[in-house]
């Protein structure tokens, strides 16, 4: 019985082809994107923006009244609040970010205070579980503090490319993982969804998917550049692709199988995350293909970089001379 498969295992698609098209694209995404990011900016959450979040119970009431709670908030001026059910349904989490004429180290605190009162007032059974605030102070630092891990991982990454393999390996995957975490910025920047350290998260997890199908198809090129030396780098990048091209579409697959439904039917606080790692999987696929591996080609890969220029038995004589 011949078991089915989503990929034939005789795949000849020529990606190389079309590598000078495709980096003029991915080239006008990475500026479009940044363009975005420069001019809209993010929609900063409570984690960057400082703000406050209040977990409650009703403890007299079976359903939280979300609907009456959103217009209560809202009423006080501080703009839109996210308010959802968690845990049971007389259970509710209130996040609201700190808006911009409030300013002061304990702003969040006193905003806190304020919707507590007035919910209290509103709601007789309202029993406030949780009160958490963020400052602008903390919230920049948390900010920077994330962009420092992202800039981190990524130069790490790279090096750690550059050690196993060489370094056009090493800058190519650098490129391509810019390449991702810059796409993925500028669609929270065109979409205006809430960008806070679960976003961080999720961009942390791009990349270390974008970095492994990365090694995946290195590592394949290395191979074959060792065993077939002849052969024209844009035809031997091709078929080492073409190799690895089964199991970069079922990794992919799998993972979409468990976000889709999270995506449509997942709480909106996980909303975000959901689409940034979705996002992820196509662009870290895509840069994979049409980035790492033609890259090498214009940094100029030959079959001779990973070939000793001396054989065994020369070393040996070397050492024997004492030239070693």
């Amino acid at each position: 019985m011949r078991l089915l498969k989503m990929v034939p295992d005789d795949t000849n698609i020529h990606f190389l082809k079309w590598r000078l098209p495709f980096f003029i694209v991915s080239a006008l995404l990475i500026a479009a994107s940044w363009a975005l990011v420069l001019t809209q900016g993010f929609n900063f959450g409570v984690d960057f923006a400082g703000g406050v979040e209040i977990q409650a119970t009703f403890t007299q009431s079976k359903q939280a009244p979300v609907a009456e709670l959103r217009k209560e908030v809202r009423s006080l001026g501080f703009g839109d609040p996210v308010i959802q059910r968690f845990g049971a349904d007389n259970q509710v989490s209130i996040r609201m970010s700190l808006p911009k004429n409030i300013k002061g180290d304990d702003a969040a605190d006193k905003m806190a205070d304020q919707v507590v009162n007035s919910l209290r007032a509103k709601f007789p059974d309202f029993h406030r579980d949780y009160k958490g605030s963020v400052s602008g102070k903390v919230s920049s630092e948390l900010f920077s503090k994330g962009l420092y891990s992202l800039l981190f991982a990524m130069i790490a990454i790279s090096i750690y490319i550059w050690v196993r393999f060489e370094w056009q390996f090493g800058v190519g995957a650098l490129l391509a993982l810019f390449h991702d975490v810059s796409l993925t910025l500028g669609m929270f920047a065109l979409t205006q969804m809430e960008f806070d350290l679960n976003i961080v998260a999720a961009i942390l997890t791009i990349i270390g998917y974008s970095l492994n199908d990365t090694i995946v198809v290195y590592d394949r090129i290395r191979e074959n550049l060792k065993k077939y030396r002849k052969m024209p780098l844009p035809e031997l990048l091709d078929l080492s692709v073409n190799e690895t091209l089964a199991r970069t579409v079922m990794t992919s697959a799998t993972m979409l199988i468990a976000l889709i439904p999270l995506l449509l039917f997942g709480p909106p606080s996980l909303f975000g995350l959901t689409a940034a790692i979705t996002l992820g999987i196509f662009v870290g696929t895509y840069s994979s293909i049409y980035m790492a591996a033609p890259l090498l080609v214009w940094f100029g890969v030959t079959s001779h970089s990973f070939v000793p220029t001396e054989t065994a038995a020369e070393r040996q004589d070397r050492i024997a001379r004492g030239e070693a």
